[in-house]
């Protein structure tokens, strides 16, 4: 079922090439259907390559979902024009008098900051307390799962001797949890950062449980008792070779970097990556949108409350 975006948007016409059922808005007024409100708040510096991962994986369901992309008011990307912006995001400001299903804060490649180093933490922080009343699940994913995790839980993020870098496999901690309906027991993700957050702290919290965890990349989904708070450490949006440009742009800054761990074949940079993850990466956006924002969100918005 369709993606409501706008139709000058370039992940439009990627998508519609790619056989993804996507929607303009002004054809999507004329059916009768309440579609689910998503937000992306894209912190990444490529503004387009994410966008479009997560809209694919946001199109694989039979709900309408109309999509709205925000930026940070209180950041300069440096990467995305200011026109694309201009034409395509909003900020906080625009929307915090507005209600959304779900919300989708990405990481961003600033992980080695103390957080409140960072120069927009304290907009983030008014977003953070604003999702509690105003969406009704939210996913955040690899540095913003450490920001919320810390915001709301005061769990620490500890730096790593080595990035976290590559496919890592994951296994099923609670079976009987509808967000890993339909997952074997044993899964690949791919991780790509410079923290972490430890098992040990997180298990600590009467509130939280860890859903999937990983030997080598540690806990990987994470979520409350109510599933209205979700925290990915990993990427699941990840293109197949995402993980390639990151390897090969590393190289060309002079930064150390080690070839991504189980991901060229035979560890061999010209061979061709296998994509591993698509199947349950797709699972899982799919779960979420059913389990915990269509089976569960209020049909009138406005209903939303913390």
């Amino acid at each position: 079922m369709p993606l409501v975006i706008q139709e000058d948007l370039p992940a439009y016409a990627v998508l519609q090439k790619e056989n993804v059922f996507v929607l303009n808005r002004n054809r999507a007024l004329h059916q009768d259907i309440r579609p689910l409100r998503i937000a992306i708040l894209n912190l990444m510096p490529n503004k387009v390559e994410t966008e479009v991962q997560l809209m694919r994986l946001l199109s694989n369901t039979p709900l309408q979902v109309e999509i709205e992309l925000l930026q940070m008011k209180t950041h300069q990307n440096k990467n995305t024009a200011t026109q694309y912006l201009d034409a395509f995001y909003k900020t906080f400001d625009d929307v915090k008098e507005e209600k959304f299903d779900g919300l989708i804060i990405t990481g961003a490649p600033i992980e080695n900051y103390d957080f409140q180093e960072v120069d927009f933490w304290d907009e983030l922080c008014e977003i953070l307390e604003w999702e509690k009343s105003h969406v009704f699940s939210v996913l955040h994913i690899c540095w913003g799962a450490q920001a919320a995790l810390h915001y709301f839980y005061d769990i620490p993020k500890y730096s790593l001797p080595a990035k976290k870098f590559g496919i890592f496999s994951h296994q099923v901690e609670k079976r009987d949890h509808v967000l890993m309906r339909g997952f074997d027991e044993v899964f690949y993700c791919p991780h790509s950062r410079h923290t972490e957050v430890r098992g040990e702290d997180i298990r600590k919290i009467a509130d939280l449980e860890v859903l999937a965890d990983s030997t080598g990349a540690g806990p990987h989904i994470i979520a409350d008792q109510s599933g209205r708070r979700i925290f990915l450490t990993g990427h699941f949006e990840y293109d197949a070779d995402s993980l390639a440009k990151e390897y090969y742009r590393d190289l060309e800054k002079g930064l150390p970097i080690q070839l991504p761990y189980g991901y060229f074949p035979e560890d061999n940079p010209n061979q061709k990556p296998p994509m591993r993850w698509k199947a349950h990466a797709n699972l899982f956006y799919s779960n979420w949108l059913n389990y915990f924002v269509y089976q569960q969100t209020p049909y009138n918005i406005q209903d939303i409350h913390a």
